[in-house]
């Protein structure tokens, strides 16, 4: 039986967040959210509202749609989840000084801080995401549970049913319907979440041949054609495969919430140029170094540093994007309620792993002409490095 959330659990979430931004913000007061995760991270549910938190450790959630369905579905008490119609109720129960408060800067509309400060009086407005983020990056039994759950899912979806799927003459598109129709058969909550402003993905990055090379402006190494410049990622509807050529599948998985990442790379033929096995293989060397490094205290600039000091500079020229302009500056990134969260592995995050941080490593390499080689899946960090929850970094799967 799976484990159920707590209140408990939601008061040490609630005590973390509070120490830290108390270390990173002495003079802080309150802290408003109102993100659909982070009001999830912090309640057990996801209502039209907003919730106030104070440095004292009081909580008050005001819901203006649905009361009904929160009160049901998060275990805090009752007397922290209010029914609004406007902010004003808030500021009637609450008090309308807020003091020092802190946002959600990445997320919240300017919209949202006038009506705001309509009905509040703010003595200064500050950004709390990088303090949410880190706090969400350790994770609880619970949220493990869920995330071993989703890779187990995932390595099944990607390793055993997806051969299967890749037929002469399909088109991405219609791969992608029978791919969603396999994702849910295996438990799909039906949506992948970004804290990335503006992501628009409704399965992941697919792409047959030299699709897979194409560059869009999401914070990815590998690429996609998509179904034109309106949905970049939604399946070329032209694109056939065809003998002879790789496939490139980059998807998120989630259950209960808890998402996990993973890429695998298939040859629908039985001639895998050399060159393209080399560079997939290379990557998979490079996942397995950066994994034995997953362990509580290690540094992931340092890491990353020492990773890419460590590529030969003719190696460097197709590593971790389609074309020079298209690198991304990073080899992994933090999974849990979102696909993109703390700690990543780049440069600017000096701050120690912790033992249950959950980190995806995905080293790519595109060749010219061919398709976006490599790996990507999704690790535990423990005392002995970093435990793949999703399979491991495999070779190329023929199809």
């Amino acid at each position: 039986m799976a484990m159920q959330l707590t209140q408990q659990e939601f008061l040490q979430r609630r005590s973390r967040f509070i120490s830290l931004m108390t270390g990173s913000f002495p003079g802080w007061d309150c802290a408003v959210i109102i993100e659909n995760v982070n009001k999830y991270y912090f309640t057990g549910t996801m209502q039209d509202g907003l919730i106030i938190i104070r440095r004292d450790g009081k909580l008050i959630y005001g819901v203006r749609r649905s009361l009904e369905r929160a009160l049901a579905e998060s275990p805090l008490p009752e007397q922290e989840i209010i029914g609004i119609s406007t902010y004003r109720d808030l500021a009637q129960v609450q008090g309308g000084d807020l003091g020092e408060v802190y946002v959600e800067g990445d997320i919240m509309p300017m919209g949202t801080q006038q009506r705001l400060a309509k009905y509040f009086t703010m003595g200064g407005v500050g950004f709390l995401d990088s303090v949410i983020r880190t706090v969400r990056s350790v994770k609880s039994p619970y949220e493990l549970e869920a995330i071993r759950e989703s890779g187990a899912a995932h390595r099944v979806l990607l390793e055993e049913r997806v051969p299967a799927l890749l037929q002469e003459g399909i088109t991405e598109i219609e791969f992608m319907g029978e791919l969603s129709r396999e994702m849910f058969d295996l438990g799909y909550q039906g949506l992948a979440r970004f804290h990335q402003f503006q992501i628009d993905i409704s399965v992941g990055q697919i792409g047959f041949g030299t699709n897979s090379l194409s560059p869009t402006w999401f914070d990815g190494p590998g690429g996609s054609r998509g179904n034109g410049p309106w949905a970049p990622f939604s399946g070329d509807q032209q694109k056939k495969l065809k003998k002879g050529e790789p496939v490139f599948l980059d998807i998120a998985f989630g259950i209960r919430g808890y998402h996990s990442d993973k890429t695998q790379v298939y040859f629908f033929g039985d001639d895998v140029p050399e060159g393209f096995l080399q560079a997939h293989r290379f990557c998979i060397d490079m996942q397995r170094r950066i994994a034995e490094m997953l362990k509580p205290g290690e540094i992931p600039s340092k890491i990353f540093e020492t990773v890419m000091a460590s590529i030969p500079a003719e190696d460097l020229e197709h590593f971790m994007g389609v074309n020079p302009g298209h690198r991304v500056k990073f080899l992994g990134h933090g999974v849990g309620l979102n696909i993109d969260e703390f700690p990543v592995i780049a440069k600017g995050f000096d701050e120690p792993l912790e033992e249950n941080m959950v980190i995806a490593l995905e080293p790519k390499y595109a060749v010219k002409g061919i398709g976006m080689a490599g790996v990507e899946d999704t690790y535990l960090v423990g005392k002995h490095g970093g435990e793949c929850l999703t399979g491991g970094g495999r070779d190329i799967i023929l199809s």
